[in-house]
Formats: structure tokens, C-alpha cells, sequence
């Protein structure tokens, strides 16, 4: 793609803040961020927010996220004193799953895990990508196998834009160390186990020696671990 690799060349030599900057004054809004609240999004937030970089920050509101997540939300917005948009799964649409097969539907199949979180994420997801070039994330490299064939920016097929990954050369040590260095707020289920925290019924802590993401979806069969979030390829979901 000519603009991808446009871009990858405008970027080189650039620090972290800088490439953020040039993408925001470059896609004036046009540039989002998805926050999930967890230790690398705080950083990231932490840079934007900081700086003034103007770039829309949101998350997805799935209605079943943990009491220490909405106190970082919480904390976060009176810390930075900057809106943070909240998406909201559609009313009918989890209306109907509930109704149909019940509040704990996901337990039961990978399909039914599927349709709920399309239901509470990818469609809120959709929503908020629309009308956006550039999406930013807080990916890093080693965080799973699937991702180490990555860049920092790719196109992302599925929802037509760019996706830039401003701290995916970072180590977990490198986020910890600039969480602590700039009092950044965190998630405390971080010091308890849960390197990625998701919605409170399907996140559970690590055990020592355990992938990074075997607490999430933790049921399942670990081919089977990724929500459809961050998949760069166009397909269509049936709900």
C-alpha cells in the first residue's frame, strides 16, 4: 500500500512522541486510540495526554469489566482532566443474547464466545473506527506468537485504515519501568497476576510458566485465544 510506506518513511528517525504528533496534525480528526485501561494503554495515554497530542481516545464499554478497571478509567479522567469516549454495545443486539441463550452464553461454545464479544466489542468497535484513517493500539511485539510477524504500522483490511503501534519495540520492563517513572495510574490486577485483563467473566490470573494470554478465554483451546479485535483481515461476522 503507497501510503503505508509513504508513512513508514515519514516516521523514521522519529521519537515515540514525535511519530504520534506527525500522525495527528498529518490525520487531523481522523487519528483514534482504543484504550482498554490496561498497563500499556495507560502509557500511551500518558503520552497523549501529557503532550496535548490531539487524537481521540475511547473504549469499549462491554458492561462487564472489572471494579479496578473502571477506578483506572475513573482516575485516569480526573488526573488528565480529558474526555475519554465510551462505545457501548447496541441494546437489541445484547437484548436478544441474553434473552436467547442467557448472561453466561460464552461458556458454553467458542461460537457462542464469538457472537458475545462481537455483540459487546467488535460492532461498538466498528462504530468507533468509522470515518478514521490512522487507529492506534497499544500492541507490542512479544506479546503473542501471532504477533511477531508485525510492524508498528500496518493496514488493517477489516475496517479500511491504518493501525500505528507507537510502543510495539517496548518490553513489559519498558512499561512498567515508564509507568513507575511518570506516576502513571494503573490497573492493580497487574501486580495480581493478569498481564491482559478483558471483561471480569472471561479474564483470570497467570500462573507461573503460563503463556500470556492463557487467563484470558482460559476454557478455550489456545488456538482459539484472539476476540477478532485486532484482525487485519476483511471478513464478515455472523451474529
Amino acid at each position: 500500500m503507497e501510503k503505508l510506506e509513504e508513512l513508514k518513511n515519514d516516521l523514521k528517525g522519529l521519537t515515540t512522541i514525535d511519530k504520534l504528533r506527525f500522525l495527528a496534525n498529518k490525520f487531523a480528526g481522523k487519528i483514534i486510540f482504543s484504550t482498554s485501561f490496561g498497563w500499556e494503554d495507560q502509557a500511551i495515554t500518558h503520552l497523549i495526554f501529557s503532550n496535548n497530542i490531539p487524537i481521540k481516545v475511547f473504549t469499549l464499554e462491554t458492561g462487564r469489566l472489572f471494579p479496578e478497571t473502571y477506578y483506572v478509567w475513573n482516575r485516569t479522567l480526573e488526573v488528565y482532566n480529558k474526555p475519554i469516549h465510551a462505545y457501548y454495545p447496541k441494546n437489541e443486539l445484547l437484548q436478544d443474547m441474553v434473552n436467547t441463550k442467557g448472561p453466561n452464553s460464552f461458556y458454553e461454545s467458542v461460537e457462542n464466545r464469538k457472537e458475545c464479544c462481537y455483540i459487546r466489542k467488535i460492532e461498538p468497535l466498528k462504530r468507533a473506527l468509522a470515518g478514521n484513517e490512522i487507529w492506534v493500539t497499544g500492541i507490542r511485539a512479544d506479546q503473542s506468537a501471532n504477533r511477531e510477524d508485525m510492524h508498528d504500522l500496518e493496514y488493517d483490511q477489516g475496517n479500511n485504515l491504518i493501525k500505528f503501534h507507537p510502543i510495539f519495540e517496548w518490553t513489559l520492563d519498558d512499561v512498567k519501568s515508564y509507568i513507575k517513572e511518570n506516576n502513571i495510574v494503573y490497573n492493580t490486577l497487574h501486580d495480581k497476576g493478569f498481564p491482559s485483563i478483558g471483561c471480569a467473566p472471561c479474564t483470570r490470573a497467570v500462573q507461573p510458566g503460563e503463556d500470556f494470554r492463557a487467563g484470558r478465554w482460559w476454557w478455550e483451546d489456545q488456538s482459539k485465544k484472539e476476540c477478532g479485535l485486532h484482525s487485519t483481515e476483511a471478513e464478515g461476522v455472523k451474529i
